[in-house]
């Protein structure tokens, strides 16, 4: 998977994508990311790429321009499957739809800032619209590392363990059951006998036992297919 991100603040993403999971698989040559600077395409020779609202009113509007012209020189070297903005308005990101996302050859993120983009671009060239909550954040830099977590973890070979992911939590409508490590008795906290059993049928069940608990208890609404 190819993944351009289009920010003002590149640096943002050292940490997120030089660490673990995401690290081991641009290393792989499985996810290939690459940073570009919305700056380097504006023409105003102080770089800047916000400007006042039309209409008035409070803070700074991203600029259509450098934004269209860093779009239209990535789309002249490759074909993507999606030109997404993080936005908090847009599709409430979760697991089915990182599973959905996941299968993409090529994309561009583009990132906020602001009040955020001129309205143009999302007429233009935005092909999709996802937000991590119902909150609103300095930028959508944050945003875009956590959405590239999330496809990145489902790709076939970025896990040591490929199964591993079809396990975790909202794969199959449920939360993840409890899960233990050794010791298996610490300061007379001991871990389920049934998992040091070896009886796969009866862990098995007991796994689906207290996922379906926890999801009940603390995500009622997804028993309810919300």
């Amino acid at each position: 998977m190819r993944i351009d991100i289009l920010t003002i603040f590149p640096q943002m993403f050292d940490g997120p994508f030089n660490q673990s999971i995401l690290k081991r698989a641009v290393e792989k040559g499985i996810a290939d990311i690459h940073i570009h600077d919305i700056r380097d395409f504006t023409t105003n020779k102080h770089r800047s790429v916000d400007d006042y609202p039309f209409g008035g009113g409070a803070g700074m509007v991203m600029m259509v321009e450098p934004i269209a012209l860093c779009i239209e020189k990535l789309k002249s070297e490759r074909d993507y499957d999606a030109v997404i903005y993080m936005s908090p308005d847009g599709e409430l990101l979760d697991q089915k739809l990182a599973n959905r996302c996941s299968l993409y050859k090529n994309i561009i993120i583009l990132c906020g800032h602001y009040k955020g983009i001129d309205e143009r671009i999302r007429e233009h060239f935005i092909t999709k619209e996802i937000s991590i909550g119902n909150y609103v954040l300095s930028g959508g830099e944050l945003a875009a590392a956590v959405l590239c977590d999330s496809l990145i973890r489902l790709i076939p070979g970025v896990l040591n363990d490929e199964t591993s992911a079809l396990s975790d939590s909202f794969q199959d409508n449920l939360i993840s059951p409890p899960v233990y490590t050794r010791p298996a008795d610490f300061r007379g906290w001991k871990a389920p006998e049934v998992l040091l059993s070896g009886n796969e049928k009866l862990i098995n069940q007991w796994k689906l036992e207290k996922a379906i608990e926890r999801t009940k208890k603390r995500r009622p609404g997804m028993m309810e297919g919300e």
